[in-house]
Formats: structure tokens, sequence, C-alpha cells
């Protein structure tokens, strides 16, 4: 009995940890990306930016990829981040006096690179599995893990034991 309520509840706490990471990110990175693919001014998009890229830079998550069985381009870490540099170095490199119209094609320039129209209308241009990078493969494990443990063997020791 002990196994059937201890068991789902490992599995929701490893379900918990996995969502966890993925507000973290959202906290500390993709949200300032998206206020930056938002902002009026080139200043508020640098500020924005630079959140981001802070937090990138201090968790390691420049290079690489996401994937854990083979590579594919939406989950290359590495062109990913150095878009987002190249487009940092732009945003700084634009000039006090620059006019409207040129500091109005830096932001929509930086708009296209972080914004993607999908199905379901704009999406923030993020590599798949970006929050649980550089361990793919062990936060994949944990939440499969978490799935099983939760959702099935509830089911197999009911009716192991109560049928």
């Amino acid at each position: 009995m002990k196994i059937t309520i201890t068991s789902p509840l490992l599995g929701l706490t490893m379900l918990i940890l996995v969502a966890v990471k993925s507000i973290t990110l959202q906290r500390n990175c993709t949200g300032y990306l998206k206020r930056a693919a938002d902002a009026n001014t080139v200043q508020l998009a640098i500020e924005q930016m630079t959140y981001s890229l802070k937090y990138l830079q201090a968790k390691g998550m420049t290079k690489g990829y996401t994937s854990v069985f083979w590579n594919t381009p939406d989950e290359d870490v590495g062109f990913w981040y150095n878009n987002l540099l190249t487009s940092y170095k732009e945003l700084l490199n634009v000039s006090p006096n620059a006019s409207q119209l040129e500091k109005s094609n830096v932001l929509m320039k930086l708009r296209e690179t972080l914004i993607d129209n999908g199905e379901n209308g704009d999406n923030l241009t993020v590599p798949d599995g970006l929050s649980r990078y550089p361990n793919n493969l062990m936060w994949g494990t944990i939440l499969m893990l978490g799935i099983i443990l939760t959702f099935i063997t509830p089911f197999i020791f009911y009716e192991t034991y109560y049928k």
C-alpha cells in the first residue's frame, strides 16, 4: 500500500522539478528576450537583451546542442546565441544621433530575429529543450520517470493488489 502512495508523489515531484526548470529559464532569459522584441526604444531593448545574455553566459548556454540522440538545426544553441549576440552588438552600435528610421529598422530587425511566425501566432525563437540544457538526457529521464510513476504505476499496483 505504501508503494501506491509514494510512487505517484515521487513522480509528481519529478514533474514539478522539470516544470521549475522551464519557469526558471522564462524568468531569467526568455521573458527578457520577449520584452526586447517588444521594446520601442533601442535603449530599452539593450537593457532587456543584457539580462538575457548575462544569464546565458553565466549558465554556459553559449554553444552545443540541446538534442540527446542527433543534432538538428533547431536545437543549435551556439547558432542561436551568436545570433542574439550579433543583434545585441547592432543595438549597441546605434548612434544616439541616428534618425528615427534607422532606430526603427534596427528594432524591427531585432524583432525578426527574436520572434518567429508559427501556426499559433508569434513565438519566441528558442532552441527546443533549452530549459533542460546542458543536462537534457538527465532531465528527459526524470520527466519520463515522473510520468511513469505518476500516471502508470498506480494502475499497475491497483491491478496487482486490489483485484
